[in-house]
């Protein structure tokens, strides 16, 4: 039994009128359409090409993983991750949701000796200094995250630290301060790991990085964290094997996809908003993002046709953006979809307390708790959209541990798959930031690079202030 259920009765007409979809398209041509979705993506699959389909299964990354992590257990108080993108979210997602937003102020002792986790993902030199200047880089390990090797804002983060623990260390003990998560064969990080010996893991070249948590690249923090790992495998192989059905009335996955296209290709709904009512999944609100994002925002068509398509991921919280955005989702355009996530079982809760019952305002709090106040917030929500012809979705979480969030994880991870053929696009490229890549290159210098000129006339607008 699964701890995910998926409540999509706020996107069908019975529930929410004409902007809905009608209930018996669902058996008939959506149907049909997600079938032809689902044998195209099981070929694709077949071929070896997406390769995220067999981390969960991937016993091997996963003892490499776990024995390092053996191996460095207690040796370091700090645990910083330098990435970009996948490489970056899925570890903050992880921390954040099992370990929780407040685990770097913890005690050694609540934190059982597990280092602190910080997350790099970012080159701004403020931000950096904070962290550098806050750390005893004596007592931290730095997890370089790079499938390439060579991904500039990464490499250049690297450069900056190992320079500095050189400078305080000496070159020779510099090493043990690194692990490197690459590629298995190609690239510098790879290159350096194993002219000098440096700790290494390998990240599956099939795998790209807005896929890539159940992988090395979430596997080594999360056990070094002590977060159980198997089980995040665990509930990510339950999720496989129940988004593999072709019957898209038993598939939360394709589900997901099929009511998400419709609702954008046919009722103009291109905002999906992923609405978590839970503060330690704010963090998978960015990590769907850019998976969204990224996989789904293209160019061409698989034909190669120009067709500029691709939703919109808006990130946002529960309770918290009831009061920054639900305004503009209740009543401004008719352009979103909100996806909420809800967490339904037994919790960590607190009462709220009756010791102000002579205030009639707040008389009524007193007998509940934070948590039904929540959960009550959270459906009166999804009822409110309902009643103005907003469609949204729910998927219930019985309980949030490290098998449910591996099974979150590759829910989301198929869904995007399986949007990627619903849509007519690759979704494992990304061509879209290559230019950026390429025009930096040559800004700053690299070999083989041109700098950017401007073609057409250097017309800028400023406005000076004296």
């Amino acid at each position: 039994m699964t701890p995910i259920t998926l409540d999509f009765s706020n996107m069908v007409m019975e529930h929410l009128g004409v902007r809905g979809v009608d209930s018996e398209r669902l058996g008939g041509d959506l149907a049909d359409r997600f079938r032809v979705a689902h044998e195209s993506v099981e070929a694709i699959r077949r071929s070896g090409e997406m390769g995220f389909f067999e981390l969960p299964y991937d016993s091997d990354a996963l003892a490499q993983a776990q024995e390092l992590a053996d191996q460095i257990e207690g040796r370091f108080e700090n645990l910083v991750i330098i990435g970009m993108g996948g490489s970056a979210l899925g570890a903050r997602t992880l921390r954040d949701a099992l370990l929780g937003s407040l685990w770097n102020e913890r005690s050694n002792e609540e934190r059982a000796g597990r280092p602190r986790m910080y997350i790099l993902d970012n080159v701004d030199p403020g931000a950096v200094l904070d962290v550098v200047e806050y750390l005893d880089l004596r007592r931290t390990l730095f997890n370089v995250v790079s499938k390439s090797g060579s991904t500039a804002e990464t490499m250049a983060l690297y450069l900056v630290l190992e320079g500095l623990l050189i400078e305080e260390l000496g070159k020779e003990n510099v090493g043990e301060h690194f692990v490197f998560t690459t590629d298995p064969e190609n690239g510098a990080l790879r290159s350096i790991a194993e002219a000098e010996g440096i700790n290494s893991l390998p990240i599956p070249g099939n795998v790209g990085g807005r896929f890539s948590v159940l992988s090395p690249v979430g596997l080594f923090p999360a056990a070094l964290a002590g977060v159980d790992a198997a089980a995040l495998l665990g509930g990510a192989a339950r999720a496989d094997e129940y988004c593999r059905t072709p019957v898209l009335g038993e598939n939360a996955a394709g589900l997901m996809a099929t009511l998400l296209h419709v609702a954008h290709s046919e009722l103009g709904a291109s905002i999906h908003v992923l609405m978590p009512y839970s503060e330690r999944l704010r963090s998978f609100s960015f990590w769907f993002q850019q998976l969204w994002a990224e996989s789904l925002g293209k160019a061409h068509d698989r034909s190669g046709n120009v067709v500029h398509t691709g939703p919109t991921p808006l990130p946002a919280v529960g309770v918290t953006d009831q009061h920054a955005q639900v305004q503009l989702f209740m009543e401004g355009p008719l352009d979103k979809v909100v996806i909420f996530v809800a967490l339904t079982g037994t919790q960590r809760d607190m009462k709220i307390g009756g010791h102000r019952a002579s205030v009639p305002s707040v008389a009524y709090l007193g007998d509940h708790t934070l948590g039904q106040l929540m959960d009550a917030e959270r459906r009166a929500t999804a009822e409110a959209l309902r009643r103005n012809g907003r469609a949204n979705m729910t998927f219930e979480i019985e309980y949030l541990d490290a098998s449910t969030l591996g099974e979150l994880f590759m829910l989301m991870s198929v869904a995007t798959i399986y949007a990627g053929a619903l849509y007519d696009v690759n979704p494992l490229d990304q061509q879209g930031v290559e230019m950026g890549k390429q025009l930096t290159y040559g800004l700053m210098g690299r070999e083989g690079y041109d700098p950017p000129e401007r073609s057409d006339p250097d017309v800028r607008w400023r406005l000076e202030r004296g």
